[in-house]
């Protein structure tokens, strides 16, 4: 029993012991606060939106005469000089009135003859009768006659005068609409589209069918919809840039055109078109792509960059940052410049290399390229 007692008051010495040392040296560690570092990097503040690319400049190319589309020399996607003949009509009723209005202005003409020889009998009657009324030898009555007669040649041949410049004018719109059978392209560009086929006939009474579509495809313009908050901020002459579907790593630059001031409402949304035209001589754009376009409101290129979970607003416009030091946290503001949704530009406070507490440990810090906006989001290039 002794020997009991002794183990067991050992066995209540080693328990005590064990738990104090567990205490002291074995406990759990508290686990750091998650922290970023403070690096060099890009920032860009940005509006973004969806748009289309369409050809800048482009005419629909149609006819202005009714008619059997005889023949169309080009195919989509030929390239067409200014002035060159793409299609024409059947000119054949359009030839039948030309050759009339000659014939017509021909009989015209022959009758000014005629009654220009009529008008100068008429007056030497008139003469010859004035002279015998003064002898006397024949009536004053005679006289008026002769003077109606002379009156009356002289109308008829103002009349035929008419008739001719009535016949000229008429002779001038068939000649000219005999040359609108010939249609003929009025600028250099690309056929991107045809809208009628030989053989097809064509009505131009009502308004004028199109033929081609004419297109200069070396510059393309951007039409983006950009959503009513938003559009106050872009302006005429904003650098942009956009990607698209086929080539997300490539990045095509321009700047605003114009901000058209009536918008498009789409499910209530009120969107406002605004272009951008871009240089398209390598030909890799083409009409009705849909790009996603970043306007650059601002940007800050390698400068050092934090994201905007490590700050918390401060006042005068600053920020606080913990930064992590030997011995803990230690608040600290910061001043920034260009500043995105996710990460801002330092401009006072924090040095590259700072340890830097966060909320939640962030994705890439001081990552380039970081962005904000108000539009619909379809893809960003890798940067």
């Amino acid at each position: 029993m002794k020997k009991l007692g002794v183990l067991l008051v050992l066995l209540a010495i080693g328990g005590a012991a064990f738990w104090f040392l567990k205490g002291r040296f074995g406990g759990e560690k508290v686990a750091p606060p998650p922290t970023v570092t403070v690096a060099r990097g890009d920032v860009e503040r940005t509006v973004t939106s969806l748009g289309k690319l369409k050809p800048k400049d482009y005419v629909d190319v149609g006819t202005q005469v009714s008619g059997q589309l005889k023949k169309v020399h080009v195919e989509v996607g030929d390239r067409v000089e200014k002035g060159q003949l793409i299609a024409e009509i059947d000119p054949t009723v359009y030839e039948t009135r030309v050759r009339n209005d000659r014939a017509m202005i021909d009989n015209l003409r022959a009758t000014i003859g005629q009654q220009e020889a009529e008008l100068d009998l008429a007056r030497k009657q008139l003469a010859r009768n004035r002279r015998l009324l003064e002898a006397k030898a024949i009536s004053a009555q005679a006289v008026e006659e002769n003077e109606a007669a002379v009156a009356v040649a002289r109308a008829k041949l103002v009349s035929t005068r008419a008739q001719i410049k009535s016949a000229e004018a008429s002779l001038e719109g068939n000649v000219a609409n005999l040359g609108y059978t010939k249609i003929h392209t009025p600028m250099s560009g690309t056929v991107v589209s045809e809208s009628a086929l030989e053989g097809q006939t064509v009505n131009a009474s009502q308004q004028a069918p199109v033929i081609v579509r004419v297109a200069n495809l070396d510059t393309m313009t951007v039409w983006a919809q950009v959503a009513e908050a938003d559009v106050p901020k872009v302006r005429e002459g904003l650098p942009a840039y956009f990607t698209t579907l086929g080539m997300p790593d490539r990045r095509w630059r321009g700047s605003v055109r114009q901000v058209l001031p009536t918008p498009e409402i789409v499910n209530d949304v009120v969107l406002y078109n605004v272009l951008v035209d871009v240089d398209n001589r390598e030909g890799l754009l083409m009409t009705d792509m849909t790009v996603q376009v970043f306007f650059v409101l601002g940007e800050a290129k390698d400068v050092p960059t934090v994201p905007m979970a490590a700050l918390k607003p401060a006042k005068d416009g600053a920020y606080e940052a913990q930064v992590l030091t030997a011995t803990g946290p230690v608040p600290r503001v910061v001043k920034v410049g260009v500043t995105s949704r996710t990460v801002a530009e330092v401009k006072d406070g924090l040095a590259v290399g700072d340890q830097v507490v966060v909320a939640e440990q962030a994705g890439r810090p001081g990552g380039g390229g970081q962005r904000s906006g108000g539009g619909r989001r379809m893809m960003g290039p890798r940067l």
